[in-house]
């Protein structure tokens, strides 16, 4: 479906900016802690978009199941995705909460 693939970009693109603003944090912290805190919060909000854009995936998806059976090559594609942006979000969130300790 065409518009997983464009809602999986837009995550991809969301995580990238979330680790972006961390890095940024991280970089900012000892010389501009105001800096640094707008940045940890930007991260923080960036990782609220992907889960609203997951969200939406996973309607789609449930909604499609329950008139179609997924095809085989679909499910492979969308779980290899899946499995690379819930890594990709885990090393971003374990950066915001070592940032915020």
């Amino acid at each position: 479906m065409e518009i997983i693939r464009e809602i999986s970009e837009k995550i991809d693109e969301e995580l990238h900016d979330a680790e972006k603003y961390i890095k940024a944090a991280y970089k900012a912290d000892e010389s501009y802690p105001l800096i640094a805190d707008t940045y940890y919060k930007l991260s923080l909000e960036e990782m609220k978009h992907v889960t609203m854009l997951h969200d939406c995936v996973v309607r789609i998806i449930n909604d499609y199941k329950q008139r179609n059976e997924v095809p085989k090559e679909m499910q492979i594609l969308y779980d290899y995705l899946h499995k690379r942006q819930i890594k990709w979000a885990a090393k971003i969130k374990a950066k915001q909460e070592q940032f915020n300790k």
